[in-house]
């Protein structure tokens, strides 16, 4: 270490949510980790997840119907392999986080023992939902990141951005590499690198490209921008999970209201009280959330609409209060006693489906890089991400890439001397407003023009719109010292790029692409792969 702005380490991991703080806990026995978070070490979508996780647990269940639900969820362009792989994998994870700590609610039967309180959500065939109450991220979040605090071996940089993966080109080396990458210390407003033999990106996704979101604002596609970037390819960016019932409440922006609700009875209703989501599915209120997302928008847009409304009044209110105290206390804090009253409700942006290609693993097709998490493409999700797979995804996908990590130590590289970052020739941006006002304008035309319901106009208006924002920001990065929203924005505005691009190559409507001018499933599909 040169001195307090270079740093050297095993492994690198970008991001410190459930992918990259299960990949620090499994691996740092053996290796020195550092992890890299944005914001606080808790802040991320992780600890705001409210349904639970996905396993087979109940002796009437079985992994060949978890594979078959996610199949059918992810309308029909899901990896089998990456969906066996998952559902194989995912009992020995919970088993896992239970060691760890991660208190999943538990019944006590009629003869006594205990067994854990399973749940059941859209599109799962059984109940099979571990979760803790209706926090079940933050009981993950929480208890991982205890367990990493007191770890030796791992080092905790917070309040950090990734700025840019730094690859063999970089450093003139004729190799398919990556080598560390330059970080952004927010405190001391300076660039810093950090070398490392193998790095993984499990920076979560990119929701925040959208005008409205159930993310938290650290959400901007920054893993996935800087894998493009460094040559990693892309896959199904077209396919963004709008979560169908968000809070609809100008106090409450950003809050969740759980699927497991509408898995524990609760109706959706039109302002008049009427049922209407018989009309679109027969599974109704449990149909895969693309289904009933476009349901909503369709009679918001129909009746001219502000919202719709889920109604869980008429369920017991103590059986309420018990299944979900958050929902129940923060839709309290606004007014709204959701044991009385029906709660408002929207969809907005919650996940996304596609990402960087990786292999069993969390291999990419760049050596030493990882991608876990929502970061990643796997193929488990295909066009439509089923509830509750996307935590088992973290916890799976990072113990693959841990073995991966541990097996290849003796053959991992010598680490590489990164040159210090040169800001000799940028000045100061002396007007921030410049930034939040461009950022805004991304986000409303993804939202107005890439959203539920698309068309071919719309996606070529927002390509071209957005090609005119990346010019900007492009002369800005160029121009102006580094700031988090200048990165965030140089980031939001390339995989809104590439989320166009991959809904414009899809000449069909399925899951949670929809577009007015193709509006047939074609009977066979592939992924959508970009390529740098």
């Amino acid at each position: 270490m040169q001195d307090n702005t270079q740093h050297q380490t095993d492994c690198l991991i970008i991001g410190s949510g459930a992918a990259g703080l299960t990949l620090a806990l499994s691996i740092a026995d053996q290796v020195k980790v550092i992890i890299v978070s944005k914001s606080a070490l808790k802040e991320g979508s992780t600890l705001y997840a409210q349904g639970g996780i996905a396993a087979v647990f109940d002796e009437n269940d079985s992994i060949e119907s978890h594979v078959q639900d996610t199949l059918i969820a992810g309308a029909n362009l899901c990896d089998e392999a990456a969906v066996i792989f998952t559902a194989s994998n995912a009992k020995a994870s919970m088993k896992w986080l239970i060691e760890q700590g991660v208190p999943f609610d538990q019944i006590q039967g009629s003869d006594g023992s205990k067994r854990y309180h399973l749940t059941r959500e859209g599109g799962h065939s059984h109940r099979r939902i571990l979760h803790a109450a209706d926090a079940t991220g933050k009981a993950v979040q929480t208890t991982l990141l205890d367990k990493v605090k007191s770890h030796p071996n791992i080092q905790l940089f917070e309040r950090y951005n990734a700025l840019d993966l730094v690859t063999g080109a970089k450093l003139n080396l004729d190799d398919n590499k990556i080598h560390g990458a330059y970080i952004w210390n927010r405190n001391l407003e300076r660039v810093e690198s950090i070398s490392a033999k193998f790095v993984a990106l499990a920076t979560g996704g990119a929701s925040k490209v959208y005008q409205y979101t159930s993310n938290p604002d650290i959400a901007s596609g920054d893993g996935i921008a800087m894998a493009w970037r460094a040559g990693c390819q892309v896959a199904n960016m077209e396919f963004n999970q709008f979560h169908p019932t968000s809070l609809y409440h100008q106090k409450a922006q950003n809050f969740l209201i759980s699927e497991a609700m509408r898995g524990e009875g609760a109706f959706l209703r039109r302002p008049d009280g009427s049922r209407f989501m018989q009309d679109f599915d027969e599974r109704k209120e449990l149909a895969p959330r693309d289904i009933v997302a476009r349901a909503i928008d369709f009679e918001m847009k129909r009746l001219g609409a502000d919202c719709m409304y889920l109604d869980i009044t008429h369920k017991d209110p103590q059986f309420v209060i018990e299944h979900f105290p958050t929902i129940y206390a923060r839709c309290l804090q606004v007014g709204l006693d959701i044991t009385k009253e029906q709660i408002p409700v929207v969809p907005a942006a919650h996940y996304t489906c596609g990402g960087v290609i990786t292999d069993l693993t969390g291999k990419t097709n760049k050596d030493n890089l990882f991608a876990i998490g929502e970061v990643a493409y796997t193929g488990l999700h295909g066009a439509n991400r089923m509830a509750s797979n996307s935590l088992l995804e973290c916890i799976v996908f990072a113990h693959g890439a841990a073995q991966s990590i541990l097996s290849n130590l003796n053959n991992s590289p010598e680490l590489t001397e990164i040159p210090l970052w040169d800001d000799s020739k940028v000045t100061t941006l002396e007007e921030d407003v410049i930034i939040s006002h461009t950022w805004h304008e991304l986000r409303l035309i993804m939202w107005d023009y890439v959203g539920i319901v698309r068309s071919n106009r719309r996606l070529h208006k927002a390509l071209k719109r957005i090609d005119l924002i990346k010019s900007e920001v492009n002369e800005f990065y160029a121009t102006f010292k580094v700031s988090n929203n200048l990165l965030e924005l140089r980031n939001l505005a390339l995989v809104a790029e590439l989320i166009v691009r991959s809904a414009l190559e899809r000449k069909e409507s399925r899951g949670l692409h929809y577009n007015q001018d193709y509006p047939d499933t074609l009977p066979h599909s592939t992924p959508t792969v970009l390529t740098p």
